[in-house]
């Protein structure tokens, strides 16, 4: 087995705000932090398999907390005058979008077999242990944009996480770190952090380069209690994030992050990355609050579908690769694998992704000996 050196942001984070740093194989902090994007544009998502140019920022301003939480299986529809999707594809929001309606959000079927009891108090007899759960991609991609619609979980000192990485980044010497980042942190279910990581491939430089979202942005929905579409789009011009086909951050090229190569981040994302999803526990109280020794487990994150577009570089529009319904009894192989590592808290344990009732569930859980 090939052990992974904690391929997510959490890394830069870091030491300096954990609760025990003496037992904490991390990265050194991030450099300097770029401002964030402050517009929010409402952009139109490929409906199909056919070519849809790519946004630009000529589009029209949307407000943040305008997205709006879906209402069925298919991605959200905005409560205006756009007609509702078809299919399962996602919808088309416009300016007048609504502001979030919890109350709309669609649980699950609760009828899943895995059950394990909530841990209420720690047993000072007993000894824990704790898992996570990753959904590792199998393709590489140069530029894209990549959709989930999810339910996030929460418990504090966790993170739940959408990103792409560059499957190499952790061997870090002579290995340049890509690394493009949605997360729900376990202290602030109500809000989500965008990242941009990279570092230049040189063993002299030993931090690496963030550009996470100062302060969070914020939802406008409790992230735990419903399912949102959320997106990434990596183009060479740009990498942008989107929260129900709302989107609340573009990152430019010519931006600049610090001293470094990699100081012009959207520039510098030069590899080819994977599509991940995880759930985890950190070390961090600062960066996703204190750990309570695994009281409130298990959380988990569910994940309704995920659809995967490629990018052409000369007509700059976007072109559906594939999408995975999780239908079927297992993850398709053709597409993913399980995390099976140690990351900070945890061990990723294969057994806590499953795939049950058309949902991808990643669990976050405990053992007591």
């Amino acid at each position: 087995m090939k052990k992974f050196i904690l391929p997510m942001v959490a890394v830069a984070f870091l030491a300096a705000c954990s609760e025990s740093n003496s037992d904490v194989n991390l990265i050194a902090p991030p450099g300097p932090i770029g401002e964030v994007s402050s517009s929010s544009v409402a952009v139109v998502p490929p409906a199909s398999s056919e070519t849809v140019a790519a946004p630009t920022s000529s589009d029209a301003v949307l407000p943040a907390s305008s997205a709006v939480a879906p209402t069925s299986s298919d991605a959200v529809v905005p409560t205006s005058s756009a007609a509702a999707p078809t299919s399962s594809e996602a919808a088309v929001p416009t300016s007048s979008a609504a502001a979030p309606a919890s109350s709309a959000a669609v649980t699950p079927n609760p009828e899943f077999t895995y059950s394990v009891p909530t841990l209420t108090e720690i047993d000072p007899s007993k000894t824990y242990k704790f898992y996570g759960a990753e959904l590792t991609g199998l393709d590489q991609f140069k530029y894209g944009r990549f959709e989930a619609r999810m339910r996030m979980a929460a418990i504090s000192g966790s993170v739940s996480s959408m990103f792409l990485y560059y499957d190499n980044s952790w061997e870090k010497g002579n290995e340049p770190w890509n690394e493009i980042d949605i997360e729900v942190l376990g202290k602030a279910p109500n809000s989500w952090q965008s990242n941009i990581i990279t570092r230049e491939g040189d063993p002299s430089i030993k931090s690496n380069t963030a550009s996470e979202s100062k302060p969070l942005h914020d939802f406008g929905f409790d992230a735990t209690q419903g399912f949102h579409l959320y997106a990434m789009v990596w183009t060479p011009e740009y990498v942008a994030w989107e929260i129900d086909s709302v989107e609340v951050r573009r990152d430019t090229l010519g931006m600049s992050r610090g001293t470094h190569a990699d100081a012009d981040q959207v520039k510098f994302l030069t590899e080819k990355q994977s599509l991940r999803f995880n759930l985890w526990a950190s070390k961090s109280a600062a960066w996703t609050g204190t750990w309570a020794k695994g009281v409130g487990l298990p959380v988990e994150q569910q994940i309704d579908y995920v659809r995967v577009y490629s990018y052409d570089t000369a007509t700059k529009t976007f072109t559906k690769l594939w999408q995975d319904d999780f239908d079927g009894e297992d993850v398709d192989p053709q597409h993913w694998s399980r995390g099976d590592w140690e990351m900070e808290r945890v061990y990723l344990r294969p057994d806590n992704v499953i795939v049950e009732k058309g949902y991808c569930r990643l669990i976050l859980d405990y053992e007591a000996k």
